[in-house]
């Protein structure tokens, strides 16, 4: 399950022509949960940017550190902690690529996922909000995980769920109906995203350089010689 993202370099204005915020973007080579990241959402029908705290915080959660950063795909209709904030609060978290870790027999080996021409990708994402008091309130957000698909299994039996750019809109409209978003939590076309390993470096959150995107070997990716 992924539990860092790396947000570089990305044009707001490529991923989203319509966005009417100005904010900038959060970025970061090695971004943890429990941290403010940057997402999609529509508020009064326009399309915003805006900051969230990754970990979904809901009124009665008393551990902080209990906040999940991912919720599974399967159980989004059966968990109170998720079914309502899927029906009405969805939004997505813009990124460049995000981290995995492969098991090995004394170690774990990170690697980068990206798109295999190292666009932009849209995370599934869904957020609720928490009152302080009154008038003040945090908003946090938690990433939706479907099954990996064939050519990255060997890598995480979980992955972020992809929203295409052209139904971004149909995802974030709270007036969507839930039947018609349930083709979208599916794993990522087998061609859409490659793997290459990274700097072990990337395993503290404290490490930012920008070498944690640094391959360290040849991208993991699908090949039409691989077609059943």
């Amino acid at each position: 399950m992924t539990g860092r993202l790396h947000v570089q370099r990305l044009s707001l204005a490529r991923l989203a022509p319509d966005l009417k915020s100005t904010a900038l973007l959060i970025e970061s080579p090695n971004l943890a949960p429990r941290q403010p990241v940057s997402a999609l959402r529509l508020e009064q029908g326009q399309l915003t940017h805006t900051p969230l705290f990754w970990g979904l915080t809901p009124p009665w959660l008393k551990v902080l550190d209990h906040a999940p950063h991912c919720a599974r795909a399967e159980t989004l209709s059966e968990r109170p902690m998720f079914h309502e904030a899927f029906n009405a609060r969805r939004c997505v978290i813009p990124v460049s690529g995000f981290y995995v870790w492969k098991p090995q027999t004394r170690s774990k080996q990170p690697f980068l996922v990206t798109h295999v021409n190292r666009s932009p990708l849209l995370l599934g994402a869904l957020w609720c909000r928490y009152h302080t008091t009154l008038t003040t309130f945090t908003d946090s957000t938690a990433l939706i995980s479907v099954p990996a698909n064939a050519c990255l299994s060997s890598l995480t039996d979980r992955l972020p769920v992809i929203i295409p750019p052209q139904a971004l809109h149909r995802w974030l409209d709270p007036g969507t109906d839930v039947e018609a978003l349930t083709p979208m939590l599916m794993p990522a076309p087998l061609e859409l995203l490659g793997a290459f390993p990274v700097s072990k470096h990337v395993n503290n959150p404290a490490y930012q350089s920008p070498s944690c995107a640094h391959p360290t070997g040849p991208m993991l990716r699908w090949s039409v010689s691989q077609e059943p």
